[in-house]
């Protein structure tokens, strides 16, 4: 369903009432609620349980059945109904009711994960128009986080943590947009587990799988084009196999002098410094910040040295 751009709305943003910072330690209940409505308009409702939708009374439970022993309980937390089991009603009240936002998200997460792959065949609710009403469904679900200045985005079947609007639109989201090609599976996967570390606070975890991410595009770039490297090749190595077998081409790696040391110093650099080996007697704390920038700077060397391959003849 449109968002509509309300009265309301629009004398918020003359006075300047609106978030200009994203948060993520918060989750209003009217982005809770809105949700629920996104659910109700994609998953369906009670019902049409009864209504000879047989995949919209198998959804409910997969969501909840997941959660319930994911966490370790019979029954999600807020379930108030002890007759007869209402999976719908349990989710929703777990959404609105959970005070742990990263719970919380746990169920937004799961839920569009299900909406994204079950309700775009026209027998989910036979709607001609299903694979339409997904898109708008994510899209929606997108554009509460941002009205709410909440910090995430669903993408790729996970929910990621942004930053800056600007940059998960022109970085972030390219990335995600090449990796999704089969040949890049592997590092998608690392890229994905980097995002998820650092919306759970994992800072080193979420360097290493970026570095992880970046290395496995160079070793899939060199698989595809039988590209001889050492099985224990370090960033360092795979950039110059990349380099001598004129993924950029010569001209352009002499005009750009410093390509090889930045590709070097960027990504693998940051990793080694911040999160690769043992600390010592002395904790090393990263910042979000620092984990924010090789988030941003591992994208854009993805989508460089992605668009770099598909250019080669």
């Amino acid at each position: 369903m449109a968002i509509l751009d309300l009265f309301s709305k629009r004398q918020k943003k003359l006075r300047g009432d609106v978030p200009d910072v994203y948060v993520y330690d918060n989750f209003p209940q009217a982005l809770r609620t809105q949700i629920v409505h996104i659910w109700h308009d994609t998953l369906g409702n009670e019902s049409q349980f009864w209504d000879g939708h047989v995949k919209v009374k198998e959804a409910y439970p997969l969501i909840v059945d997941s959660l319930c022993r994911e966490y370790g309980v019979f029954k999600l937390p807020g379930t108030k109904n002890y007759g007869d089991r209402k999976y719908i009603d349990e989710l929703v009240n777990f959404l609105l009711l959970e005070q742990d936002v990263e719970r919380a998200i746990d169920a937004v997460e799961l839920s569009f994960r299900v909406i994204d792959r079950y309700t775009r065949d026209w027998s989910y609710l036979r709607r001609n128009d299903a694979s339409e009403r997904t898109d708008a469904a994510i899209e929606e679900l997108n554009s509460r986080f941002k009205e709410h200045g909440v910090g995430y985005q669903y993408s790729d079947g996970e929910i990621i943590r942004i930053d800056s609007e600007l940059i998960h639109s022109e970085v972030v989201k390219p990335a995600l947009r090449l990796l999704s090609q089969k040949m890049y599976a592997g590092a998608q996967q690392e890229f994905l587990k980097a995002h998820e570390h650092y919306r759970h606070g994992n800072a080193k975890e979420a360097l290493n799988e970026c570095l992880k991410s970046f290395e496995s595009v160079m070793k899939s770039i060199c698989d595809k084009r039988k590209w001889t490297y050492s099985s224990n090749a370090t960033a360092k190595n795979l950039i110059q196999a990349c380099l001598d077998h004129q993924l950029i081409p010569t001209y352009w790696q002499q005009n750009f002098s410093s390509l090889k040391s930045l590709l070097e110093s960027s990504v693998p650099t940051g990793r080694n410094k911040l999160g690769g080996h043992g600390q010592g007697a002395s904790t090393t704390t990263v910042p979000d910040y620092l984990v924010a920038y090789m988030l941003h700077m591992t994208a854009s060397t993805i989508v460089f040295l992605c668009e770099a391959e598909a250019g080669l003849s």
